[in-house]
């Protein structure tokens, strides 16, 4: 029994659409006017925030420990993380979570920024 290795796309799109008894369309991007969205997209108010560790100052065991509570990182990996700052603690959270973290971070002697 020979086996093929390949087979052109053609074949493999009619096979999958026989097999699961659909069809295969071509998606479509529909590009609509870029002029009055812009300004749209940009009023609208940002919901999701990093909060980036630019320095763990005087007091590094203490900022270690904070960003242990705030990621569930095990001690290495929060160590090698304040060791690389400026590096991401938290990646898109709500402003009040981002501001919360902050402070905290701030209190245990980190400089940190909220983008």
């Amino acid at each position: 029994m020979e086996r093929k290795t390949h087979i052109p796309l053609t074949e493999f799109e009619k096979a999958i659409e026989e097999k699961l008894d659909v069809t295969a369309a071509a998606a479509v991007a529909v590009a609509g006017p870029a002029g009055p969205a812009a300004p749209a997209e940009a009023a609208e108010e940002q919901d999701e925030f990093d909060v980036v560790l630019t320095g763990a100052g005087d007091k590094k065991i203490q900022v270690i420990k904070v960003v242990r509570e705030l990621t569930s990182l095990g001690l290495k990996e929060a160590k090698d993380l304040v060791d690389g700052a400026p590096k991401p603690v938290l990646e898109k959270v709500a402003k009040e979570a981002a501001e919360k973290a902050a402070e905290s971070l701030k209190a245990a002697g980190a400089s940190v920024e909220v983008k």
